[in-house]
């Protein structure tokens, strides 16, 4: 099993301790649970049950499963009915810049997971499928101009 990674405050992970948890462990746990586990409202724990819940698809770390979350995407299920290509582009134009082109292998990654639950395919697995589509369709005309990797994004 790979390690979940949450960025929690002291109190809440002083709570954990304090009910002899484990981060892993809050994956048995339903949002309302670990609000009452952590003492935190409920659209935080929701949060939280986000991030453990994507982080279990293969190759998916906390920043992407912050993307996910930072999408108003809370589960697995949320996915099921979504197109990668399309959530890159939402993402993008929320962030106001163009991002890795990974991201989207990732987004695609996530709803075929969603759909096949338990399937073992890695984000590259989608790469291929990615570059096809880009070539054929390629991006919106409303693309951020900007690029992830631009330091003046970043500043201030």
């Amino acid at each position: 099993m790979k390690p979940i990674k949450l960025n929690l405050s002291p109190a809440e992970k002083q709570k954990l301790k304090e009910n002899r948890l484990k981060i892993r462990e809050l994956i048995d746990y339903a949002p309302d649970e670990i609000s009452a586990l952590l003492g935190i409202n409920t659209q935080r724990a929701k949060e939280l049950a986000a991030m453990i819940a994507f982080q279990e698809i293969p190759s998916v770390g906390p920043k992407f499963a912050g993307d996910l979350v930072s999408l108003g995407i809370y589960s697995l299920d949320d996915l099921m009915d979504k197109d990668g290509a399309a959530l890159l582009d939402e993402l993008e134009r929320k962030q106001g810049f163009w991002t890795d082109p990974c991201v989207e292998d990732q987004f695609r990654l996530a709803v075929h997971y969603a759909q096949h639950r338990g399937s073992s395919k890695n984000w590259w697995d989608f790469t291929s499928e990615r570059k096809a589509f880009r070539a054929q369709y390629g991006y919106p005309e409303t693309r951020p101009a900007a690029a992830w990797h631009k330091k003046e994004i970043y500043a201030g």
